[in-house]
């Protein structure tokens, strides 16, 4: 790569969307060569892809609900946490506790107010809820 292709990578890592006449101007080079240039980078494998760079998403509290209720009835609970979008997962389990409930909310007032939805569900006994400090191992991601 030389001076001209870093200058493009640079430009292209800073805004994927920059048009091509943009880049031109910026490294003194006529359009016709820059997209020369781009493809053949793309063809190279040094540019593998364009990808879109979110901002400062918001944190996310993160915690399990543990269910334990009187009727056993875990494919109405499912169906019932299935309209809630930051439930993630559902399992049903063995011991005291019959479901357990991850979620992932943009806030506490949130995540309070999935567990009232919870809570006002029938026949819920009770409802724990373990908020997520910290990861220590993570294997699936």
């Amino acid at each position: 790569m030389d001076k001209f292709d870093q200058k493009i990578v640079s430009l292209l890592t800073e805004n994927a969307r920059l048009a091509v006449a943009s880049i031109a101007r910026e490294v003194n080079l006529s359009r016709s060569a820059v997209s020369e240039r781009i493809k053949s980078l793309e063809e190279r494998g040094v540019i593998r892809g364009y990808h879109a760079r979110l901002g400062n998403p918001q944190p996310l509290v993160r915690a399990y609900f543990a269910l334990c209720y009187h009727v056993r009835q875990c494919e109405q609970y499912a169906e019932a946490l299935r309209a809630v979008p930051e439930v993630k997962l559902c399992y049903t389990i063995s011991g005291e506790t019959d479901m357990l409930v991850y979620v992932e909310a943009v806030s506490m007032e949130r995540l309070d107010a999935i567990r009232h939805i919870i809570e006002q569900t029938p026949h819920i006994k009770t409802v724990r809820t373990h908020m997520i400090l910290g990861e220590l191992i993570n294997t699936l991601s």
